[in-house]
């Protein structure tokens, strides 16, 4: 997925006077990464990260900021992202762009349509502040489960980048480098308390998380970890050093669909 995004997109990142960044808009199946990209690319720009999810907003004053007339007024997210990061040019990832609202208070999706445009956004006013912000230094990218739900102006202004799913051998190797070192140090497992072997993985991954992302795979190691350090505690009196040992490897059988037998499972000692 990296090679995808990095080789190509990523270069048109880098704004220049004669060549403006193009916004990006990561479309792909929920727990694919959108966000790690992200990260990932204001990380290779060396640039500061900052993230706001749209889902559900109905409000335009999150974008353009509230007028100081009303009581409890704030500038919006684009003003508190400068203020939080303190540069003018972070990649700002905007979260959830197709799941925007509309009320009362407005179409946000409008709003968003001064931020997104290279030739408005060097003079995007903000209603707290009442002056003009140079937005033409920041890199917006935006992540997206379905590109239908998006208002056509918007996604005129932006460039799609679709992420595939992950296959079973990207799955495994995500498991076992990043997945399942994380939910040890969460709950604080030596390496004594569980034995996880990739076949055992495989399985899991074929029968249990067929998802095209690896949230629901992420859930089930940390179930697996609760259930060893559970057990290590138990045996160990509540110390959680020495206690049982829970191996979890492939045995032979295949479970079906329909639920095949207990004896297909893996095997717990």
């Amino acid at each position: 997925l990296s090679s995808d995004v990095c080789s190509s997109d990523l270069r048109r990142c880098y704004r220049s006077p004669m060549n403006p960044a193009v916004n990006l808009v990561l479309v792909g199946p929920m727990g694919a990464g959108k966000t790690s990209i992200g990260k990932s690319i204001a990380a290779a720009l060396n640039r500061e990260f900052f993230r706001f999810s749209v889902g559900g907003l109905t409000d335009v004053a999150e974008i353009k900021g509230h007028r100081r007339t009303y009581v409890g007024a704030m500038p919006g997210k684009l003003i508190q992202a400068f203020k939080s990061v303190g540069v003018s040019n972070p990649v700002v990832l905007i979260d959830e762009i197709d799941k925007l609202g509309r009320g009362h208070q407005g179409d946000p999706s409008s709003a968003l349509l001064e931020v997104l445009d290279p030739s408005q956004n060097g003079t995007f006013l903000d209603h707290y502040l009442d002056v003009p912000v140079d937005l033409s230094k920041v890199l917006f990218l935006c992540t997206a489960n379905d590109t239908s739900t998006i208002p056509g102006p918007l996604l005129d202004r932006m460039e799609v980048v679709r992420l595939s799913g992950y296959v079973l051998d990207e799955k495994v190797q995500i498991a076992r480098r990043y997945l399942e070192p994380a939910a040890r140090k969460q709950m604080g497992m030596q390496g004594a308390h569980l034995s996880l072997t990739d076949e055992a993985v495989e399985e899991l991954i074929r029968w249990y998380c067929r998802e095209a992302g690896v949230r629901n795979l992420q859930k089930h190691i940390e179930k697996i970890c609760r259930c060893a350090q559970g057990r290590a505690q138990a045996a160990g009196g509540g110390g959680g050093r020495g206690g049982a040992h829970l191996d979890l490897r492939h045995r032979g059988g295949r479970r079906g669909r329909g639920g095949g037998g207990r004896g297909d499972r893996k095997s717990v000692v």
